[in-house]
């Protein structure tokens, strides 16, 4: 079994020798319907995600999937475009855009002194 700080060394830097760089992309997913989507119908595209992270031979973390009327955003973490690209085939989803974040920014980003 795999311990939650393996699991972590493994999805994030692919080893505990060596680590890869990683960038986080935002992943729009275009799929009609989506906010009916039952439990049972999340669960299922979860687990099949959680199966393609698995079996890419890069490093791969899957953040979170914000579900709206007909459309997934998704947060990734990958190595390149070309990773996520290569999640979306294994695991049949669509990947209508693929950006990588820059920045990233809050309220309390008003509060920094320059």
């Amino acid at each position: 079994m795999v311990s939650a700080r393996n699991f972590i060394e493994l999805t994030i830097f692919g080893s505990t020798s060596k680590s890869t760089a990683m960038k986080k992309f935002i992943i729009e997913r275009n799929l009609p319907g989506a906010g009916n989507l039952t439990k049972s119908e999340l669960k299922a595209i979860a687990t099949k995600s959680c199966e393609a992270v698995n079996n890419l031979k890069a490093p791969y973390h899957w953040i979170e999937t914000f579900v709206t009327d007909n459309k997934l955003y998704c947060i990734h973490i990958a190595p390149d475009k070309e990773t996520v690209t290569e999640h979306a085939k294994q695991g049949g989803f669509p990947a209508d855009s693929i950006v990588e974040v820059k920045f990233t920014m809050d309220p309390t980003t008003s509060m920094l002194k320059i």
